[in-house]
Parts: structure tokens; sequence; C-alpha cells
């Protein structure tokens, strides 16, 4: 059988992706603890718990994992209510722990990619009214300052806000992450205090370290017209897509809010972007719809007939991918893919996944875009928001009960992959024969 080879550039990031309340256990003192309290709000009544037990310190044999896999970079958060447990404490055990972090993966040559913000704020926060309240511009930058000035000496690449459209969706729309509002009103005031607030910190960033380079992630969902021939499920979509994938990348690149019926000019934020931060799992169909008031008449669904991840939630769709990362480049600054796997707890159709939407990444390296890099969602199963331990996104299976790991096949695939720099059409015929002439056509 011909071979064939896909090569990424030399000095491409490798990496997976994790959050920290969702792999460190017991983050008693964030918004996302209390909301797990309250009955109804995790599916089956799921709580985080001791989540991957992070914070007890089994990051370290994870780590080892990242070195195992053939990894170069690894993506992680910082827990603002750990860093500032109450307005006026800083946690210097909780700075030094996450320094110890990043000592680690510098000893073992792993770049650093860190989230300062990834959903959860400090109960503290939250009482003051969270993102709706413009204090929390001074109070977010404030804990950006310490957390940076304390962990610069091993970390230059950072993100300040992980997708703040999902955020301001999920929280102040469809209500199902906390404060759990579902109110279009709180939309607008939400996303610019997002937008101050990225701002603000990558100008402190950069005060404390000059030769930081600053993002956000930004979660890109393509929204396809059901009926292309339909100017309602048109619009529809165009309203989806200017809402939930470029409002907030449109204010940083020009200083300019613009959402359905309203601008609002925030000049501060223009060009507060060194790099573009890319989450993107799957693709939307979209149609206008007199039965779904519920969703403001805009029907989202999964493409009939489309590959469907265990729980349904995730369409295999890899041109989406080639979609986000074309989208992406219209802010000429490097991307990096931050986010980008699938909930797959039998681990039947991760290889795919992975493959053919590292090919439509190398599709787009070869258009010459600026891709830089690509962090797998994620490293070990953990605590997925309002769905719980429902969904098993992990290289590494978890037992949460006993805390074991165990190696699903795909991790021997992205291990090849990191290690050699590369798809080959052998990887492809050992790991995912069934898309070989797919991928390879004509060989």
């Amino acid at each position: 059988m011909p071979q064939a080879t896909f090569h990424f550039p030399r000095g491409f990031l490798w990496g997976t992706a994790t959050s920290s309340h969702q792999v460190e256990g017991n983050n008693r003192n964030n918004n996302f603890w209390a909301w797990e309290q309250q009955p109804g709000r995790i599916v089956g009544g799921q709580k985080s718990g001791l989540a991957c037990d992070w914070w007890g310190g089994r990051w370290r044999e994870d780590f080892e994992r990242i070195v195992e896999g053939g990894q170069n970079a690894h993506r992680f958060s910082i827990e603002w209510s750990r860093v500032q447990p109450t307005p006026d404490r800083w946690d210097e055990d909780a700075l030094d722990h996450y320094r110890e972090m990043l000592r680690r993966l510098y000893e073992l040559k792993i770049t650093p990619l860190v989230t300062l913000h990834h959903f959860c704020d400090p109960l503290w926060v939250s009482e003051l009214g969270g993102w709706e309240n413009e204090a929390i511009i001074n109070l977010f930058e404030a804990y950006v300052k310490k957390t940076v000035q304390a962990l610069s000496e091993y970390a230059n690449l950072w993100i300040t806000i992980n997708e703040p459209n999902v955020l301001v969706i999920f929280a102040y729309l469809l209500g199902t992450f906390p404060p759990g509002k579902k109110s279009l009103s709180s939309i607008g005031r939400v996303y610019a205090n997002l937008v101050r607030a990225h701002s603000s910190a990558y100008h402190t960033i950069h005060n404390v370290q000059p030769t930081a380079r600053v993002g956000y992630a930004v979660n890109y969902r393509s929204f396809i017209p059901s009926h292309a021939w339909n100017p309602l499920d048109r619009m529809s979509a165009s309203l989806a897509s200017s809402v939930f994938n470029n409002a907030f990348p449109g204010a940083i690149n020009d200083g300019v809010l613009r959402l359905i019926l309203t601008r609002k000019r925030i000049p501060e934020a223009r060009g507060t972007q060194d790099f573009l931060g890319l989450n993107y799992y799957t693709r939307d169909q979209v149609v206008f719809s007199l039965l779904h008031p519920e969703e403001h008449f805009i029907h989202l669904f999964l493409r009939p007939g489309a590959e469907l991840s265990t729980t349904g939630f995730i369409a295999n769709e890899p041109a989406g991918m080639f979609e986000a990362l074309k989208w992406g480049t219209q802010f000429n600054i490097p991307i990096i893919i931050t986010e980008n796997g699938i909930e797959d707890q039998d681990d039947r159709i991760r290889p795919r996944y992975l493959l053919q939407h590292l090919h439509q990444v190398w599709r787009g390296i070869n258009f010459n875009w600026p891709i830089k890099g690509y962090f797998h969602w994620t490293l070990v199963d953990n605590f997925e928001w309002e769905r719980g331990w429902t969904q098993r996104f992990g290289l590494w299976e978890i037992d949460i009960e006993t805390q074991i790991r165990k190696k699903r096949p795909s991790a021997d695939l992205f291990a090849e992959i990191c290690s050699n720099n590369k798809i080959s059409s052998e990887m492809v015929e050992k790991y995912a024969p069934q898309i070989y002439d797919q991928m390879f056509p004509g060989l």
C-alpha cells in the first residue's frame, strides 16, 4: 500500500488542555461548587468532589503522562478563588502550589499555556454581582497582576479568559451555568465587562512581563442554515454566529462590541491580543422555528446522520475545524487551537475524530495560515460542568472512586502524532483504517 505523510511545522505546540475546577477537586470557594449543591443543576445530581485530585498532588503523575504522550506543551488554569479566597487576602500557599506545577513543567521541558479565568469566580465575587457588576473589571485586574507577578518566572504564554462567549450564553441567557439567569438584557452588560476585563488584564500582564504573549480562548461554533434557500434560516444562523462567535473577538479586534441591536465602543480593547485561542468541537444546523420560543425561535440541532458522541452532545464534523481556522485568519495574528476533542467513553470515535480534525489543521497550515499549536481536550476524564461525569473526554480514563487512570488507545495515537510531529498513513491504517481512503484518496 502506498504511503504518505502530513508534516507539521517545526516548533509546533502539541499538548492537552485542562481547567482547575474540573481537575483539582474540593474547590469549595467558587460559584460552580455552590451551583453543584443546588438540586437539578448537574446531570444526575453529580458533584465534582475530588475531581482528578490535582490539588491533592496527582498532577505529578498526570504530568508524567504528558511526557509519555510525547507532548511539548500543556494548558491548565489558575483558580481565582484559591489565589484570593476573600477580598482582602491573597493565599501565598496557593500561588506556591501553582508555581510548583509550573516549575515541574519547566523541568520536563513542557511549555505552559496558563489560563487565568476558566468559568469560575470566587464566591465573594459572585455575591457582588459577578460579571454584571463593573467592579469585577478592577477586581480581575488585581488578581491577574498578583498571579502573573508570582508565576512569570516559569510562564509567558497567557489566556486571560476562557470562552467568554460560552460564559455569556450559558450563564446569562440559557441559565445552565451560575448564576443561572435567562435574561436578554444581561448579555450586553456582561459582554462589555468581559471585554474590558480582558483588555485591562492584557495591559497589566504586559506591564508585569513585557515579553509575555497574551490572548483569550473563544469557542467557535459553526452554524449552518438547515435550508439554505430559506431566508429565515439564513438570518437565524447569521444572528447565532454574530452573538456567539463574533461579538467578543470583534470587540477585541477593533474596539466595538456589536450585538443584535446595539453597538458599544470600547476603544481601550482594540488590538489587545497577541494570538487567538480557538476552541472547536462541532457544528450546528439552524432553523427558524416558532415552536421553540425557549430558544428565542432559533433552533439548533446536529446534522441528521452525523456520527455522534456517546451522549449525542457532539457530531464529528471536521469540516467545521477548517471553517473555524479560516474565520480566525481575519485577525491577522497567530492561532493556537486551545481545545478540540470528543466525549467518547469507549474510545470508539475519538481516533478518527482526532485524525480528521488534525488533517483539517494541516490543510490550514498548507494555506500558510499562522497556526502555531494544538491542545486536545483533554488529558484525563474530568468533571464536565453541568454534564458532570457523564461525558468522558480524556485520553486517559479515570475511575472517580479509586482515582485509577487507564490509558485509552487514542492516547497512543496522539503520542505518535506528537512525538513525530506528523500524521502518517501507517498511523491511520493502525488506529482508524475505516477513514484511510478518505484521508489518502488515490493511494
